[in-house]
């Protein structure tokens, strides 16, 4: 039998190529790959899974070398870095010639970012306070930035061109926010030998971008960095940032391209996959009810939302800056509640806040039902509260 190429394109190919286009499609995997990892943690298949997840990596065998010893810490430690060097070449990319190169531009979404930061961690470290769980104050500040962008673009006219340039700009702020917290307050003691070394790589990364050196030595240095950052206490995936911003100008576009596709459908897939198989716990209605899962959904609830208005409405009462184009205040009130779809980032730092699994479980579980209210809530008021706009 003879095969048509044209005609298996036009079937497999191409509607798949039109699927990872769409701004939407990082969105549905995210939520396929929670259900499928839910699922897989809560039947008969968990033992299995939980297993593959924390399978042993041989590592080299030299006792001196200190590399990701699991599946899921290779996951968090290294492909996650990867991730973020792609979000550091974004904040990049935008304050030199994007949404935040000059002030005018950048001032409402860095003082949105940084009020819907400060006001989720307080309204969560009040509500802990005294308790086992304050160290989880940073889950309720993230963004997570693919989600909430997703979930704006199925909502069509509602969300404005303008809008959307904002949301992205608070999204990038907020993630180098949630970047600098876990530099400095969810990192281990810190071994400055590593730490010195990690200073001279990036001088010489900063020589070869000065001369518009890009090549292997690059990647080599890039490399060395990491292992330096993973042993420093410092958390590993930080030296994906800050290799980011010795990349050559000229060089942001054309990696941004190539990372933009294996990052969206192929990391952060494998990274909602481990990260989100929880065990749900029994006494489901006790776990949610603990300070923990209060704090973390009202911090992105109630926080987010609250953060992010407040800090605009100051801005532009005081007249340092202006609404984004066809934009009302009812949008950013929706805005600050697409804000508050944390997701990946707030399971990441979830990760790190604390050692016991089944706070870790707790933690996650919070962080995936206050994204959920999120995205409900702000479909809801965009859709209905706010009036069709064109760009």
């Amino acid at each position: 039998m003879q095969h048509n190429p044209t005609f298996f394109r036009k079937i497999f190919i191409t509607p798949f190529l039109d699927f990872i286009h769409d701004s939407k499609a990082v969105g549905i995997i995210l939520l396929a790959c929670t259900a499928i990892s839910l699922f897989l943690a809560n039947t008969s298949f968990a033992a299995a899974y939980f297993s593959a997840i924390n399978i042993e990596i041989p590592s080299l065998p030299v006792d001196a070398i200190h590399l990701p010893h699991t599946l899921l810490h290779w996951i968090n430690d290294g492909l996650m870095a990867i991730f973020f060097f792609l979000a550091g070449m974004e904040i990049k990319r935008e304050v030199i010639k994007g949404e935040l190169s000059s002030f005018s531009q950048a001032i409402l979404p860095v003082v949105a970012a940084i009020g819907g930061m400060v006001v989720p961690a307080i309204i969560f470290f009040f509500i802990n306070k005294g308790t086992a769980f304050t160290n989880g104050w940073g889950i309720p500040m993230a963004t997570d930035i693919a989600f909430s962008l997703g979930i704006a673009a199925l909502l069509g006219s509602r969300v404005s061109l303008g809008l959307k340039i904002f949301l992205t700009a608070l999204a990038i702020i907020d993630d180098l926010g949630a970047i600098l917290a876990i530099a400095i307050f969810y990192s281990a003691s810190i071994h400055w030998l590593y730490l010195g070394i990690s200073a001279i790589i990036m001088v010489l990364l900063f020589l070869l971008m000065r001369f518009k050196i890009f090549n292997i030595v690059t990647l080599l240095l890039a490399i060395l960095l990491w292992y330096c950052f993973y042993n420093s206490g410092i958390h590993a995936t930080i030296a994906g940032v800050i290799v980011a911003l010795f990349i050559p100008i000229d060089k942001l576009a054309k990696l941004e391209h190539a990372l933009h596709t294996p990052v969206n459908f192929i990391i952060i897939p494998i990274f909602a996959l481990a990260n989100t198989a929880i065990l749900v716990p029994g006494d489901i209605a006790g776990a949610i009810s603990t300070t923990l899962c209060v704090g973390i959904v009202a911090g992105l609830v109630i926080g987010k939302p609250l953060g992010i208005f407040t800090a605009c409405f100051i801005t532009v009462k005081c007249k340092w800056g202006t609404l984004p184009a066809n934009t009302s205040w009812r949008h950013i009130i929706g805005a600050g509640l697409l804000a508050g779809i944390g997701f990946t980032m707030s399971i990441f730092i979830s990760t790190l806040a604390f050692k016991n699994a089944a706070t870790i479980d707790i933690a996650k579980i919070s962080a995936l039902l206050g994204s959920f209210l999120c995205i409900l809530f702000g479909i809801i008021w965009l859709r209905f509260f706010c009036k069709p706009l064109t760009a």
